[in-house]
């Protein structure tokens, strides 16, 4: 009797062990990184930067504001457009993403989606999107949004119907204004609004696993009078590259992460 206990206690011993091992895994402490610049490029200052992002090398880009809207590919060397979509005044465009050969731009709050071929940027369509309109990014299954709160909602390019949505945490608490999106690696990086920070999401859980302070890279020197905020990252999938810029930001930067 006292062996069968013994046996037990060392078997419930060795389950509560491998409970605490993965726990202590799973609450892997927050990392912090300064980005640091690499080299910077001209960019439109009469951008409003909402959405950026690369697709097969090529940059591109969509701009915010009634009246300036607009979707453009980029000449990353001299920040020029290459081909330019313009909108009627009355939209607001905000973040924008290719998924096969296909376009995606969300408008902030018509409750609307455009739909575009890529090549020649002819006009397919539109989805009534339910929230608002801000972030917009792909993981090759999924489109992934943002709507400036907390919430991210993964959504079925099809029929742009929402599949799920994670919240997104930092240290147990909710992290709100969650802004342009990009999906690197199998991380969702965010711009977090009105601030210069980027936030390293886990897409499974909504848990921050890394955040990235930006505030060191538009130095005084490199602003115009037209600049707003933080915003806009591009992953560049052939050599790896990430790049960032802001709302009538004079530079697009390519950076790296140094950890603090």
């Amino acid at each position: 009797m006292m062996m069968r206990k013994f046996i037990i206690c060392v078997l419930c011993g060795a389950v509560l062990l491998s409970f605490l091992s993965v726990s202590a895994a799973a609450e892997e402490p927050v990392k912090y990184y300064v980005a640091k610049a690499v080299a910077k490029y001209p960019h439109d200052i009469s951008s409003y930067t909402q959405g950026l992002f690369f697709h097969e090398g090529r940059l591109y880009e969509s701009t915010g504001q009634y009246g300036e809207s607009t979707f453009r590919e980029v000449d990353i060397n001299t920040g020029r457009a290459l081909q330019r979509l313009d909108f009627d005044g009355r939209y607001f465009v905000e973040g924008s993403v290719v998924f096969g050969d296909r376009l995606y731009i969300l408008t902030w709050t018509d409750g609307l989606c455009f739909v575009y071929e890529l090549d020649g940027l002819r006009y397919l369509g539109q989805f009534h999107y339910p929230r608002q309109g801000w972030g917009l990014a792909t993981d090759g299954t999924s489109l992934i949004a943002s709507e400036g709160t907390s919430y991210i909602y993964f959504i079925d390019p099809e029929d742009f119907s929402t599949e799920r949505s994670v919240q997104v945490v930092l240290n147990g608490r909710p992290v709100d204004y969650i802004n342009e999106l990009e999906y690197i690696d199998g991380k969702i990086w965010a711009n977090v609004y009105m601030t210069e920070n980027i936030l390293i999401i886990d897409p499974a859980s909504g848990k921050v696993e890394g955040v990235v302070d930006c505030s060191g890279l538009h130095a005084k020197g490199d602003r115009s009078m037209r600049d707003d905020v933080f915003n806009g990252i591009a992953y560049n999938a052939v050599d790896g590259s990430i790049y960032v810029t802001g709302k009538y930001w004079r530079y697009l930067y390519k950076i790296e992460l140094e950890e603090k």
